[in-house]
């Protein structure tokens, strides 16, 4: 095979490498293509273009696979473990007990705020956004912890990683206290990652929140499957800003900034609306699938269909299960997921959809499942970010140990041609 690919330009052949990954993804290196024709490549969105090489995610959109470190997302369904999948992405491997132990440890330790960063969620008005809140101060974070070593020390690295990973969850817990005017709920050292942060989010001072074992194991496989996506938005963000040599909090700070836009992270929240609108609006699955086909109707059917996969998107299949168990456990009827089923089930059997390729992503029962916990939507986002966290801290590393060079593309300028500047009194 060819380790080459040739193309023509003005009339000159030029050679340009292939590189190929682990899982036979092929790849056309123009890193010199400037440099040897004077052209550019032109890719609006990025779909075509290849940013890094990275060992962190793995996905084939047209088979529907999704693999962390190379291990299939199917295989932590059984025991979901965020803590230990946050590991397997920050570090490359499975923690051993002793990494796991120490780890734990760690995120226990660090899950209190310095007290005066209460002051600054004071500060905010109740109707704040909490994605606001949260980029806000995950930056003023960076205030309080200057001694963050760079991402080649490991033992330093560690505490910033694991400091951070506990931090949010604190953050986006005071974020909902706050804009509902509730006391602070601290942190439990007794309590796990998961059960801990809804006790931050739920506890009162009469009446202290348990997490139910379903809940928590339900929780924990919704942010493992949130937890890293290859080079989507919010992560290319982050390398991004990475890039320019900024901090890991500052960066991080900047994917909250690109997964609050709705396109991104607030896709399961627009779920939940088209469903509570086919409710309350006394439409059938049926009925909105019907406008959805219409071109002229403005209707959307909201969770299907994705950027990179054209099948299904495997993350979707499980939280499907995971609803209706938790559901089901919890013993709640919740009208809006017999809803989502049909239209699945009619989506999936009619060909203008499957011809599309639009199936059900993981938009569409995340939110069904965070509403049954009692998350209410406003924190939807939020928790997103929670989940997505570890994943933006390994790519974080990831690029800052591969590459000194800062991101910088290209343009293809399409404004006016050399303009003489004409003097106020004469314009």
């Amino acid at each position: 095979m060819n380790n080459v690919v040739r193309i023509t330009v003005d009339g000159k052949v030029i050679e340009l490498p292939v590189i190929v990954g682990t899982e036979a993804e092929h790849g056309i290196d123009i890193s010199r293509l400037r440099d040897q024709t004077g052209y550019i490549t032109y890719d609006p969105g990025y779909g075509n273009t290849g940013s890094c090489s990275s060992d962190i995610t793995y996905i084939d959109g047209e088979k529907g696979i999704l693999r962390y470190r190379g291990i299939p997302i199917e295989q932590f369904e059984q025991s979901p473990n965020f803590v230990e999948v946050s590991w397997l992405l920050i570090f490359g491997t499975l923690p051993t007990a002793a990494e796991y132990d120490r780890f734990s440890q760690l995120l226990t330790n660090n899950a209190m705020l310095d007290e005066a960063m209460k002051l600054h969620f004071e500060g905010f008005p109740k109707q704040a956004p909490p994605m606001a809140i949260l980029s806000a101060m995950i930056n003023t974070l960076s205030c309080f912890h200057p001694e963050l070593q760079g991402p080649e020390s490991d033992d330093g690295f560690e505490l910033a990683a694991a400091r951070l990973t506990s931090k949010i969850r604190t953050i986006a817990a005071f974020a909902y206290r706050s804009s509902i005017g509730a006391p602070y709920n601290y942190s439990d050292p007794n309590q796990p990652y998961v059960s801990n942060f809804l006790h931050m989010m739920f506890s009162n001072p009469y009446a202290q929140y348990e997490c139910d074992e379903e809940v928590r194991k339900a929780f924990n496989l919704l942010l493992i499957l949130h937890a890293d996506h290859e080079q989507n938005c919010s992560t290319s963000t982050v390398r991004m800003v990475g890039s320019s040599g900024a901090n890991m909090y500052a960066s991080c700070a900047a994917g909250v900034c690109a997964l609050w836009g709705p396109l991104h992270g607030g896709a399961n929240v627009a779920v939940l609306d088209m469903l509570d609108q086919i409710h309350k609006g006394g439409l059938s699955a049926a009925d909105y699938v019907k406008l959805a086909k219409d071109k002229n109707s403005d209707v959307r059917l909201m969770g299907f269909g994705h950027r990179v996969y054209k099948n299904f998107d495997p993350r979707a299949n499980m939280l499907q299960k995971v609803a209706e168990k938790l559901l089901t456990y919890l013993g709640k009827d919740d009208p809006l997921l017999k809803i989502a089923r049909e239209l699945e089930e009619m989506a999936l059997s009619d060909p203008y959809f499957v011809e599309r390729k639009l199936y059900p992503n993981v938009d569409f029962y995340s939110g069904i499942i965070l509403r049954a916990i009692g998350i209410p939507t406003s924190m939807f986002t939020v928790i997103f970010a929670i989940g997505r966290m570890p994943g933006w801290i390994a790519h974080w590393r990831e690029q800052s140990l591969m590459s000194s060079k800062i991101s910088r593309p290209r343009q293809i300028y399409t404004g006016p041609p050399v303009t003489d500047y004409v003097a106020k009194s004469e314009r």
